[in-house]
């Protein structure tokens, strides 16, 4: 072949231009590929953890002490929404356990899973520390001293004021029960003040870990002197309140809680994006344009407001905050946007199964649901630390 006759072949360097060009196109298609999957997957088990959760959601309306057939609870709840289109179940009992029992205790058990997973969620993604929870730095033992402060000191104060009853929103509420409330309430996000406060000079992520532990040691001092001058009933009182349970689920609490968890969730899912950053390291984070100290401010005293809203009514639910995070991200990877909501699904997943649990293991008694959860977060911590690469999570 004559050089005139090859006059339309490409030269060298050409040839090797193009072969450059189709390998990076190889390579993009791969990536993009990839991450295409990745967001697939993640979608996917978003999806699963929502039917998981709608599956434990029934499942809490229908077992307890009375077990009330499948087909009876969808008509119950179909008669309470569409009373003019849906006939009632079998037996009329069934329909009154559900609406005024039942119903509220599996929305509370929801709403408190979805806050304490959600919360666990950002506080180990502001702090990357893989122990970090609710639990954990002290915004549970914070309000748990508040709710031993209101039942050891307001029964003589208040006398029998105390133990009567007044209308709240339009709801029935104790005056008991709500002064519970409201300390538990201000004492947990008192316990993040106190820790923002103390690490006010150096907001790293060491030493506000640090500053929680220490408060939480100082509010568990208060509940131990609680309990060592209160008598047979308050300490009883104190004691049931601090194994955690849903014995204070009411339409009150539901009405109370449901408005602040879908406004701070919302807030949290906000700085999800800002969170991913933190990720590649606090400088990294802050080259990109993030404010650190402010965004670990805002998102702790947001995660503290949803965290004490929800145990000032169910008591101390250790271990949600921790496990849910971990696991979603065993499944799904580290980014907050997605981890977040699969977080919280999970988290009301584990709570509503754990109550169930709770409700049958002593049938027809009921055990606190805080135990099961003791026993269960214990087992899944113990084989968490055992792996070998459980702190490169996050």
């Amino acid at each position: 072949m004559t050089e005139d006759s090859c006059g339309g072949c490409p030269s060298a360097s050409e040839s090797d231009r193009i072969v450059e060009e189709i390998q990076n196109d190889l390579e993009h298609n791969r990536i993009e590929g990839q991450y295409s999957a990745s967001l697939r997957n993640k979608w996917l088990f978003i999806v699963a953890m929502g039917i998981v959760c709608a599956v434990a959601f029934i499942c809490s309306l229908v077992f307890g002490s009375v077990n009330i057939p499948f087909a009876d609870t969808f008509k119950a709840l179909g008669h309470l929404l569409l009373p003019g289109f849906v006939d009632g179940p079998s037996q009329d009992y069934y329909e009154n356990i559900i609406a005024n029992s039942r119903l509220p205790r599996t929305l509370l058990c929801l709403l408190t899973g979805v806050s304490l997973a959600a919360a666990g969620t950002i506080m180990q993604g502001l702090l990357r520390n893989p122990l970090v929870s609710p639990f954990t730095l002290g915004v549970s033992t914070a309000a748990s001293f508040g709710a031993a402060l209101s039942i050891v000191v307001f029964p003589s104060v208040l006398g029998g004021f105390y133990y009567e009853s007044m209308d709240f929103a339009g709801l029935t509420m104790s005056v008991k029960n709500l002064l519970i409330v409201l300390l538990s309430f201000c004492f947990g996000m008192s316990s993040i003040l106190l820790v923002l406060k103390v690490s006010k000079k150096d907001a790293t992520r060491t030493t506000l870990v640090l500053s929680g532990v220490v408060i939480s040691y100082l509010f568990q001092a208060g509940i131990s002197l609680s309990q060592y001058i209160s008598d047979d009933e308050s300490l009883r009182t104190i004691s049931n309140w601090l194994m955690g349970g849903m014995w204070n689920a009411t339409w009150g609490a539901i009405v109370l809680m449901t408005p602040i968890v879908v406004v701070c969730l919302l807030f949290l899912m906000k700085t999800s994006i800002d969170i991913n950053s933190l990720s590649a390291g606090d400088e990294i984070a802050r080259n990109v344009g993030v404010d650190v100290n402010s965004l670990r401010r805002r998102g702790l005293v947001v995660s503290t407001l949803v965290t004490s809203t929800c145990v000032a009514f169910s008591g101390v639910i250790g271990f949600i905050g921790l496990m849910a995070p971990h696991m979603t991200r065993m499944a799904i990877g580290n980014d907050t946007r997605f981890v977040l909501p699969a977080s919280a699904l999970m988290g009301a997943s584990i709570l509503l199964f754990s109550d169930i649990v709770a409700r049958k293991v002593l049938y027809p008694d009921q055990l606190p649901v805080g135990i099961i959860l003791y026993v269960v977060g214990g087992i899944f911590f113990i084989w968490m630390v055992t792996r070998k690469n459980w702190g490169s999570r996050l």
